[in-house]
């Protein structure tokens, strides 16, 4: 098994069994179980090597055990000298750390009353996140920094890229040009945007990311992934989550549940409400920007970058035919909770 001696440092007593868990694209996880019967997540970082980016995740979630969340969030487990995170001995330098486990289903967003719930959850842990004190400095960059957030694509890369795909993305064009002036867009309203409150948040809620409680559906039973929490514009918490609400059906009713929830907990100003649409737009970008970066480092094919760009540029011209019915909703559910 080639886990098996990096879960023998957490306890050489035991046997363990590990079996496949739902990985992202970024790292692989494993469902770890010894033969006493307790299960924890094994999880292996795959696309860095950055100790600090590990020790400020985990960091903040340790911190966040004292919040007193009714749901769970991963807690890493220490190894014998304290360490939460160790490399694998395969020689390849990857990082791998066991988190505690959590029963539960990946929930369906899609559904209101469970986006509702969602809302309320991810709104209490933007709080949470708010009064929360790191020890050290995040590792990553807020996402309006598009153009310094991975080092194999600065802004010129970026804009090349677009207006001049390379053989691979010739056919992409159109949608290619469509992200790039997206892009010239958003950086018109940059000055505006940072200015915009800032904290700590999770960066990257979506259904992937979240348990429902497998007896009640609509209710949220763990938050997780916590590997691009940074500070960051506190609004892009919502923002996220809502872009992947809307996905690329339109249907506005999951996201107006969901902002009904998070607003009653959390509730944006309104340079924030009225930032929302532009918001959304910006977590298409950063997510193209993301896969640009990883293949332009070796990391994907062009086959992944392909589909991310088709992906993005659909979800850029959903966020431009709705984009009235988007404020109208953002105003109707958030502005009469607005004051934070």
């Amino acid at each position: 098994m080639p886990f098996a001696a990096f879960l023998n440092r957490y306890d050489p007593m035991r046997r363990w069994a590990v079996s496949e868990g739902e990985s992202g694209w970024n790292n692989t996880t494993r469902i770890a179980e010894n033969d006493l019967g307790d299960k924890r997540v094994l999880r292996i970082y795959e696309t860095h090597r950055d100790a600090d980016k590990i020790a400020f995740e985990h960091d903040v979630l340790l911190k966040l055990t004292e919040a007193e969340l009714p749901f769970a969030v991963p807690q890493p487990i220490a190894l014998p000298d304290g360490s939460t995170f160790a490399t694998l001995a395969d020689g390849t330098g990857r990082y791998a750390a066991l988190f505690t486990y959590t029963a539960g289903n990946r929930p369906d967003g899609s559904a209101p009353a469970v986006a509702e719930a969602t809302g309320e959850a991810v709104g209490r842990l933007s709080l949470a996140l708010r009064a929360l004190r790191p020890s050290a400095v995040p590792a990553y960059l807020p996402c309006y920094e598009l153009e310094r957030t991975h080092p194999s694509c600065p802004g010129s890369v970026i804009a090349s890229f677009c207006e001049a795909p390379p053989l691979a993305f010739q056919d992409l064009r159109n949608p290619l040009l469509q992200i790039g002036e997206a892009m010239r867009a958003f950086q018109a309203a940059l000055k505006t945007v940072r200015e915009l409150p800032h904290q700590l948040v999770h960066g990257d809620i979506n259904d992937s990311n979240l348990l429902a409680d497998a007896y009640d559906p609509a209710r949220i039973a763990a938050i997780l992934d916590f590997e691009f929490c940074t500070t960051e514009l506190r609004a892009m918490e919502p923002a996220v989550a809502l872009a992947g609400l809307i996905g690329e059906s339109g249907d506005l009713r999951a996201a107006a549940a969901f902002l009904e929830g998070f607003g009653r907990l959390a509730p944006l100003n309104q340079a924030e409400i009225d930032a929302l649409p532009l918001l959304m737009r910006l977590r298409r970008l950063d997510v193209f920007v993301h896969f640009l970066g990883r293949y332009l480092s070796g990391v994907d094919g062009a086959a992944v970058l392909r589909q991310q760009t088709q992906e993005t540029a659909a979800g850029l011209a959903l966020l431009d035919r709705h984009e009235a019915e988007i404020r109208s909703m953002c105003a109707q559910t958030m502005t009469k909770k607005a004051g934070g």
